[in-house]
C-alpha cells in the first residue's frame, strides 16, 4: 500500500511540471485584469488560447507602449503572435509580436 501512495505522488508531481510548447500561435492578448477580469491586482499582461487564460512571463505589458491610452491594453483586446511554453499556468514568452 505505501508503494502504490509513493507511485500516485510521483505520478502527480510529473504532471504538474508538464511543459506546452507554443510556436508561431496566434492568440489574444491584452491586460489580465482590466480586460480577462484575471484575479492578479494591478494590470499584467496576459493572453487568452483554446478558452484559457494564462499571464505572461518573459515580456512585459509597458513594453507594448502605454497600457492606459486608448488603444492601450488595459483598453483594448488585441491579437499577438507568439511563441513558448506554458509552465505552471503561467505562459512564458520567447516571442511575443503584435499583429494587425
Amino acid at each position: 500500500m505505501k508503494n502504490v501512495l509513493c507511485l500516485i505522488m510521483m505520478l502527480c508531481s510529473l504532471s504538474s511540471c508538464k511543459t506546452d510548447e507554443i510556436t508561431d500561435k496566434i492568440v489574444e492578448a491584452s491586460c489580465g485584469q482590466c480586460q480577462f477580469l484575471m484575479p492578479e491586482k494591478g494590470c499584467t499582461l496576459a493572453i487568452q488560447m483554446n478558452k484559457r487564460t494564462y499571464y505572461v512571463e518573459g515580456t512585459n505589458i509597458d513594453d507594448y507602449g502605454d497600457a492606459h491610452a486608448v488603444d492601450g491594453f488595459c483598453e483594448a483586446i488585441k491579437k499577438a503572435q507568439v511563441s513558448g511554453s506554458i509552465v505552471k499556468e503561467k505562459f512564458i514568452a520567447t516571442s511575443f509580436k503584435i499583429v494587425e
